[in-house]
């Protein structure tokens, strides 16, 4: 029988509990024989096959329309989207780990469509499991009244808890930088054939980080140790729970459209500077929508009065904070973009009281790029920019800070 599709748009899918609860360790997919294809009747199949059951749960997200599917410890190796989508009705496919022993499969849609099927079957004396499910086209408004991600504290982050409000410093006390590696889990950032830009900007910040902290002055927090996802929302809160004086997110994206190569430094402002700057926004703010999550403006028209002010004071020092780093990575021998200061709205410099920066190390689209961010002695020489114009902007901000409104 057909469940109306707000019953998986809510609830756990209990029969993948009851099958699969008591069985434990990671769940191999076959990557070999799971696909996405087309059904009858312009529906559309999922049929996954893992080494054994694990517990599961489907829910639909709209906006663009999505299912999302979370597993229980899922080990994806080998599985690769284009042998793995082989749909019209499905646009695109991402998969990775999402929380600490949770793993998501996110369906981007053509258009609204519900589960009238799902079902985990165990094989005879295998131990192996087939997880089926069917879709088939909704309309659009019931596809909106049924959608949206259920909160379970099996599965969820818990609400966000009260955090006390760090205690200041004095003068002396070392710069909290942190770095935060685009991208991770699910989301691989930019491909090409041998790399992806989430398991170079982990390389960089590891790097990074490390000879920040060997200088001295500095206490360094990366958003990610590990190739795990994160949201864009968490990352800024990881930066004001460590009461951050710097955020710096680091990215190597690539752009179909000409030619871009070099580094540019990108400072958040409501619109782009230019159409590549745009083009890159909407791609790091689509991750967190093929994640399973949708970034929405929260806030009220007197918490936006508010940030705004604090954006204000926070402004002039973000500006002058992109200006040292682009002036000491080509110092450093860049190479730089011919605009190296760009502006842009990313969801992810939206912090409102902590300076904020997006940096482009590079873009994987340009191979003379791709040749230097795979140089560990080319990414040693931009990581002493980095840390050159870190000092810098520090020593003027200090001179600057008792003209500050407080």
């Amino acid at each position: 029988m057909i469940r109306p599709l707000i019953l998986f748009a809510a609830i756990w899918l209990e029969i993948g509990m009851a099958q699969a609860g008591d069985l434990g360790g990671h769940a191999r997919v076959d990557a070999e024989r799971s696909r996405i294809t087309d059904a009858w009747f312009k529906s559309a199949q999922i049929d996954l096959y893992l080494s054994q059951g694990v517990p599961f749960r489907l829910f639909t997200l709209d906006a663009p329309p999505r299912l999302v599917l979370d597993l229980q410890e899922a080990d994806w190796t080998g599985l690769r989207p284009e042998r793995f989508l082989d749909s019209e009705r499905v646009t695109q496919v991402r998969f990775g780990d999402y929380l600490l022993g949770w793993s998501r499969l996110v369906l981007e849609l053509d258009g609204p469509m519900s589960v009238s099927r799902a079902d985990m079957t165990l094989g005879d004396g295998t131990g192996g499991a087939h997880l089926t499910v069917r879709l088939q086209p909704e309309t659009p408004e019931a596809f909106a009244a049924g959608a949206g991600a259920p909160l379970d504290p099996r599965w969820d982050l818990p609400p966000p808890a009260e955090i006390p409000a760090v205690p200041p410093r004095g003068p002396n006390a070392p710069l909290v930088v942190v770095l935060d590696p685009g991208h991770g889990g699910l989301d691989p950032g930019a491909e090409t054939d041998t790399v992806n830009e989430k398991t170079l900007m982990l390389t960089f910040a590891r790097e990074l980080r490390d000879l920040l902290e060997r200088s001295g002055g500095f206490h360094v927090v990366l958003t990610r140790d590990t190739d795990r996802f994160v949201s864009l929302e968490q990352r800024v809160s990881i930066a004001h729970q460590m009461g951050a004086d710097v955020f710096l997110s680091l990215h190597a994206d690539a752009l179909a459209e000409g030619m871009a190569h070099g580094a540019t430094v990108h400072v958040l402002a409501r619109d782009a500077s230019d159409s590549a700057s745009a083009r890159l926004a909407e791609r790091h703010d689509r991750a967190d929508l093929l994640s399973g999550i949708d970034l929405s403006d929260a806030d009220d028209e007197v918490t936006g009065v508010l940030l705004d002010l604090a954006r204000q004071e926070t402004r002039p020092r973000t500006e002058a904070l992109a200006k040292e780093l682009v002036r000491s990575m080509a110092e450093a021998g860049g190479p730089m973009n011919n605009r190296p200061l760009r502006r842009a709205a990313f969801s992810v410099l939206k912090a409102a009281d902590i300076p904020s920066v997006l940096i482009e190390i590079g873009f994987l689209s340009s191979p003379r790029d791709l040749r230097n961010l795979r140089d560990p002695v080319w990414r040693a020489g931009m990581a002493l920019g980095l840390r050159n114009g870190l000092l810098a902007w520090r020593d003027a901000d200090i001179a600057l800070r008792p003209l500050i409104r407080q």
